[in-house]
């Protein structure tokens, strides 16, 4: 009788350790730099673009925010705004509404993102408001076509100036 040889059923495997490749570290400077020029420009529709682009890992550089349009019933947004600021919470407990329109324009983006999140967080980082055109920023502001009123054929609006000065801001 011919003897069957038997081969082993499985494989020796052998484990040879996998060499496993640095963590990616994520990048400390931005990829871009975007100095968006808000002069009549809405502000829901430019502030989600902005939120949109700092979640992308750009910094965005927002300038003349006291010129940028909230669109609606002049009063009837002001009225909105001294309720928020008035009536609504506590003195001490907030909602804190300022009354500069840069940092009025940065909490509207901050509504826009995920700022309880750490991804949120670190996008709010990357959004800056600024009164007028700093130095550093003349000559390279952009604009959105999409936002502009002009091109929107909006009939009732107000600039974020206004609402200021009609909720207590002295600017």
């Amino acid at each position: 009788m011919n003897k069957i040889e038997k081969k082993p059923i499985m494989k020796e495997k052998t484990h040879e350790p996998k060499e496993h490749s640095e963590p990616k570290e994520q990048e400390s400077t931005p990829r871009n730099l975007i100095v968006l020029d808000a002069s009549n420009l809405i502000v829901g529709r430019f502030a989600s673009w902005v939120a949109k682009q700092a979640l992308l890992g750009n910094k965005v550089a927002v300038v003349n925010s006291e010129k940028a349009i909230i669109t609606g019933d002049k009063y009837q947004v002001a009225e909105k705004y001294r309720y928020q600021r008035r009536e609504i919470g506590k003195q001490n407990k907030g909602p804190f509404l300022s009354r500069l329109p840069d940092r009025f324009l940065r909490r509207i983006i901050k509504k826009m993102l995920p700022f309880k999140r750490t991804r949120g967080r670190e996008a709010f980082q990357r959004v800056m408001c600024y009164l007028g055109v700093p130095e550093e920023f003349k000559g390279k502001a952009i604009t959105l076509k999409n936002a502009d009123v002009t091109e929107r054929g909006v009939v009732k609006f107000t600039s974020i100036a206004d609402v200021i000065k009609s909720i207590g801001g002295k600017r």
